[in-house]
């Protein structure tokens, strides 16, 4: 039977969602706990892997047991063995031909800065703190830039290994909520680094260190030197993976609620 779950995680302490040697993972401790509770080793395969220190709001992820469980037996029995900053969501039995990564249509992630002149006793891990006033109409301005098909060379990392720096960007918004600045941006795939240089260069905009149409130059130079710096992990959020209705998963932003009231309380979102 093949199982598709989502996973909530708090990123910090882990070397990001993919297993590596002497290090720990998120990959590593959900296929430990799955295993408990199948009473055989259990591989899991991700929707997205996520890096050193960024946190998810609802992965997906997909493994194939001998073991019969219900949803709820998976979910309780996989908990009881997750450390706290991770969470199973739900578990759904899915055809034998889903695949977290390759049965998505899209991926969305959430950049968070908290924009204030003093730094956050409770924000420090979940979001980047930036102290000079960020011009928010220009930062969204600039993104739409990076809506579309697009060569992505200049926000793609060095490491990235991909075989196309292509990719199709659905929406990208900024918006202000109080203290906070949110970097919403959903496509139908993902460079290395790809959100986190967009929020790089999208707070350089902010900063008015650049003009709004910048952002199209740097799509045009296809070269990483020039874009700036790589906005740091603890900011960024995978948000929701998207999956054709007819395969019936939840909405990818379960979860969403709890963790953003954390951060902005008075909102929802």
């Amino acid at each position: 039977m093949r199982i598709a779950v989502g996973v909530e995680y708090d990123g910090t302490a882990y070397a990001g969602w993919q297993s590596q040697a002497n290090v720990d993972s998120i990959q590593a401790q959900v296929e430990r706990a799955l295993s408990e509770v199948a009473n055989h080793p259990i591989d899991v395969t991700c929707a997205g892997r996520t890096d050193a220190g960024v946190h998810a709001l609802c992965q997906v992820a997909h493994f194939d047991a001998t073991a019969v469980r219900s949803s709820r037996g998976w979910v309780l029995g996989a908990n009881t063995h997750l450390p706290d900053d991770i969470a199973l969501l739900w578990a759904i039995p899915v055809p034998a031909d889903f695949h977290a990564r390759y049965s998505a249509t899209a991926r969305s992630y959430r950049y968070v800065i908290l924009n204030r002149t003093t730094r956050s006793a409770l924000a420090r891990l979940r979001a980047c703190l930036v102290h000079r006033v960020l011009d928010v109409p220009a930062m969204h301005a600039a993104a739409q830039f990076l809506v579309g098909e697009h060569d992505f060379t200049s926000f793609r990392s060095a490491e990235c290994q991909s075989r196309t720096p292509v990719r199709r960007v659905e929406s990208v918004t900024v918006v202000r909520d109080g203290e906070f600045v949110i970097i919403d941006v959903t496509a139908n795939a993902f460079l290395h680094h790809m959100v986190r240089n967009f929020a790089g260069a999208l707070l350089t905009v902010g900063l008015a260190e650049a003009a709004p149409d910048w952002i199209r130059e740097l799509l045009e130079l296809r070269d990483r030197t020039r874009a700036g710096v790589t906005a740091p992990p603890q900011g960024l959020y995978l948000r929701a993976i998207t999956y054709p209705a007819s395969l019936g998963l939840p909405g990818a932003v379960l979860g969403e609620t709890g963790l953003s009231s954390m951060i902005r309380p008075h909102v929802m979102v």
